[in-house]
This record gives C-alpha cells, sequence and structure tokens, in this order.
C-alpha cells in the first residue's frame, strides 16, 4: 500500500517531492503525492522537478505514473538503491542542486560509490547555489560522518543554465547524530564576488560596497574576485562566516537593471540578520539537515536562527515516513531548538 502525501501542505513547493523522493528510495517504500505545486502560478511538475523524478528513478529502479509537465499527482514506487555513474541534464536553468537534494540521502547509504554528472543551473534564484554546498551543507554532512564532495566545472546562470557540477559519493555505514546548540565565536569571514561575460569592474564595485558596509559593523572581510565561464551573463556575491562550531552562507545574484551594490548589500544584510541571533544552524541549512538526522543514531540537537516554513514543511514530510520524534521549541519566523530522536 503506498504512502500518501499531500504535496500542498505548508510550504507546498517543490521540497515536498524531493524529500519524499528521497526517502521513498531509502526506504523502498511507494508514494502517492497529490496536489504537487498546488497553489503555485503554474501548478504540478516543471522540468526541474522531472529531472528530479527521473534521478530518483535511475537510482532506485523505480515504477512511475505521473511523470510528465504540469502532472499533480505522482506514483513512485521504487526497489533497491544502486550506486554508480549517473548523468542528468535538466536542459534548463533549474538548479542542479535541488534536483541532488532528491537523491543525496539514499546514494549516501548506498552499498556502491556513485558519481552524479549534472547540468543545467548552479546559481539560480529561489534555490541554493553550488557554491552554499561546496561550502556550508556539505562540511556540516562531513561531520555527520558522510564522504561526499562536489566539484563545481561550470557556472549556470539564468536562463539558459548549462552549468556543470560532479558529485563524488563514497556510501557511509550510518549517519551520527548533532549536537550544534552554539555556533561560537567567528573565526573568519571571506567573500566570493563572481561575474560572467561582465566587466570585472562588477564584481569589484560588490566587493568594495560588502567591505563598506562590514567594516561600519566592525568586521574584517577577505574576498576574492573571479571571472568565471558561463552561457549567459550575470553576477554573485557570497558570504562565508566560519564559527568556532558551524559555517554559514550568505549569497545574492545579479539581475538586469539590478545595481551591483545591492547585489552586495543583499548578502550583508543577510549576514548582519544572522549574527543579531544565537542559532547555530542558519534557517536555510536547517531544513536540508532534517532528512538526515531523522535517518542519524540517537539524539539531535540545533538551535536554528529562524524557524521558516520550509523547516517545518520538511519535518512534516519526514514524518510521515518514520516514526521519529521531533521537538520544535520557538515560533515561526523566530529563532528556536530544534530536538531530533530517532
Amino acid at each position: 500500500m503506498s504512502l500518501k502525501i499531500d504535496g500542498s501542505y505548508g510550504e507546498g513547493g517543490g521540497q515536498i517531492l524531493r524529500t519524499a523522493l528521497s526517502l521513498s528510495c531509502f526506504l523502498q517504500k511507494e508514494i502517492e503525492i497529490y496536489n504537487i505545486r498546488k497553489g503555485r502560478e503554474i501548478p504540478g511538475l516543471q522540468a526541474q522537478h522531472l529531472t528530479c523524478v527521473k534521478a530518483a528513478q535511475a537510482i532506485s529502479e523505480a515504477e512511475v505514473e505521473g511523470a510528465k509537465l504540469q502532472s499533480q499527482t505522482l506514483i513512485f514506487s521504487p526497489k533497491k538503491i544502486k550506486g554508480g555513474n549517473l548523468y542528468l541534464d535538466v536542459r534548463t536553468a533549474g538548479s542542479v542542486c535541488l534536483v541532488l537534494q532528491s537523491i543525496l540521502l539514499p546514494l549516501c547509504l548506498a552499498d556502491t560509490s556513485s558519481e552524479l554528472r549534472i547540468k543545467g543551473g548552479t546559481h539560480v534564484p529561489f534555490s541554493p547555489p553550488v557554491t552554499y554546498f561546496q561550502k556550508v551543507l556539505f562540511p556540516l554532512l562531513h561531520r555527520l560522518g558522510l564522504n561526499i564532495s562536489i566539484d563545481l566545472k561550470r557556472f549556470g546562470w539564468y536562463p539558459r543554465g548549462g552549468g556543470e557540477i560532479i558529485c563524488q559519493i563514497n556510501p557511509a555505514q550510518k549517519i551520527e547524530s548533532l549536537n550544534l546548540m552554539e555556533r561560537g565565536r567567528l573565526l573568519k569571514l571571506s567573500g566570493l564576488s563572481t561575474v560572467s561575460k561582465l566587466p570585472l569592474t562588477i564584481a569589484q564595485r560588490q566587493k568594495r560596497e560588502a567591505e563598506i558596509i562590514l567594516e561600519k559593523m566592525k568586521y574584517q572581510l577577505e574576498t576574492e574576485i573571479e571571472d568565471v565561464p558561463a552561457i549567459d551573463k550575470s553576477s554573485f556575491f557570497f558570504l562565508l562566516a566560519c564559527f568556532e562550531n558551524s559555517p554559514a552562507g550568505f549569497s545574492s545574484l545579479g539581475a538586469t537593471g539590478k545595481r551591483a551594490e545591492q547585489v552586495a548589500d543583499e548578502a550583508c544584510k543577510a549576514f548582519l540578520e544572522y549574527v543579531k541571533t544565537s542559532g547555530a544552524v542558519e534557517e536555510h541549512l536547517a531544513d536540508q539537515l532534517i532528512p538526515f538526522l531523522t535517518l542519524a543514531q540517537g539524539v539531535s540537537n540545533f538551535t536554528v536562527s529562524r524557524i521558516n516554513l520550509h523547516l517545518l514543511t520538511n519535518i512534516w514530510v519526514t514524518q510521515q515516513f518514520l516514526p521519529v520524534k521531533i521537538e520544535i521549541e520557538g515560533k515561526e519566523n523566530q529563532p528556536g531548538k530544534i530536538k531530533i530522536i530517532s
């Protein structure tokens, strides 16, 4: 009997699909997701979501029904997980990181190693950039005992994508629990300012604006400037805050008509909002950790800078699959604490 999941619950976006596919593969549990992205301007599955389904199907030899554009219902029946080499092309600027979210967890616990080559958007709106995975998410997953790496071969911007990553996954025997209640003191604050097919002065302006903003707040910033290869033109600014106990990342993308100073300002503002709180885990990292920690051995605890709807939705999805107890201390849009007893 399949597990039925309401795709319109909570945040109601593609995260429900990705987490459900990931846990379905790992548990070899048939699922039926309905009301997929029901409240979106264009509801149902889009090209990026179909790539997620294709990826999950490839690693589990699943039988699938409803995998077509704008479908709001999907039945996914997986078999045993298999590692190996896998090539995927989103064929749009759809995020390669969001595709990776659908299959990373089960492959981390597979019997054999995997190499994933994924083409698409690497730094695009409404999704974590590959730089964030490299500098923030993967280092935290390493702490959980997972042996994974990601190599950015080419940047992919909106609207055409065309970027490429290679992700290496060596399976682990188990996932360790996490106890991350305090982030500790700030050890280093570094920046990355990039452009593609634009004057390098734009990257320099992003760098200069970030230094002005942060120096006023008594922060020292070391920033690298890069002109990176890509199909489309764009710019990107990333701040990496390395604390004693945890990393945190903050970024912003350039866009037509958007000043370089605004790009830097958005990333700096997000960092400054984060340090006002005592949360060890930055809000966009928290929901990504949940599926892994629900499979960890023992009890996990962490503080989060802000309890957002993505986090609450991902907690709900995991609890549809697993008899795991998750205690939430704090209200939505406020700092809080999360305790996971698996």
